[in-house]
């Protein structure tokens, strides 16, 4: 199972990296899958650039992206609260989705972040993934790739660290941060 972070890679590098790793689709979980900065990174744009590759999209952004159009994922700073996430209806239907994909072709998950490490794909859905017994290989911007669970050296990591807190992301992702209240401050 891989992930890739488009970042601000030229269309032509991005089909390279995808057609390198041996990938049939891709699987864009962006909530919302468009990009200001890289207009070849749009839905529609990506769809055509990667058939002309002979590589698939689907588009799960709605059941799986970062950041859910629902309030109640989201805490008092904006921050989306990924354990209530992963137990919705729309992201279990999502998974579903995903796991049928998986089994059937060579997948990566597509978000805009180059590094996994922040970004949802990986603690979110990478997550989820990782408990149904997949394991992640991020497809990094250099073409190398990041195996979840293991230190860049190579080396296995013997006791990964879960964290204990309730998953969250890393900044804020509300388009509408609640302020607190008089009895809140």
């Amino acid at each position: 199972m891989f992930t890739i972070g488009h970042s601000n890679h030229s269309a032509e590098k991005f089909a390279g990296l995808l057609k390198r790793h041996g990938i049939e689709v891709l699987v864009d979980i962006r909530s919302r899958p468009y990009s200001r900065h890289a207009p070849h990174f749009n839905a529609p744009s990506l769809e055509e650039i990667l058939s002309k590759d002979g590589i698939g999209y689907l588009l799960l952004g709605g059941e799986l992206g970062g950041r859910p159009q629902e309030e109640i994922f989201y805490d008092t700073e904006g921050r989306v609260d990924y354990t209530l996430v992963e137990i919705s209806q729309p992201f279990l239907d999502g998974m579903s989705r995903l796991e049928q994909e998986i089994r059937a072709r060579a997948v990566a998950l597509l978000c805009s972040e180059e590094d996994p490490t922040r970004c949802h794909r990986r603690l979110l859905v990478g997550w989820a993934l990782e408990e149904r017994g997949f394991v992640l290989r991020h497809i990094r911007g250099d073409g190398s790739i990041h195996i979840e669970g293991e230190m860049d050296g190579g080396q296995p990591v013997l006791f990964p660290e879960r964290e204990a807190s309730p998953r969250k992301s890393i900044r804020s992702a509300s388009r509408k941060r609640r302020r607190p209240n008089s009895s809140e401050r």
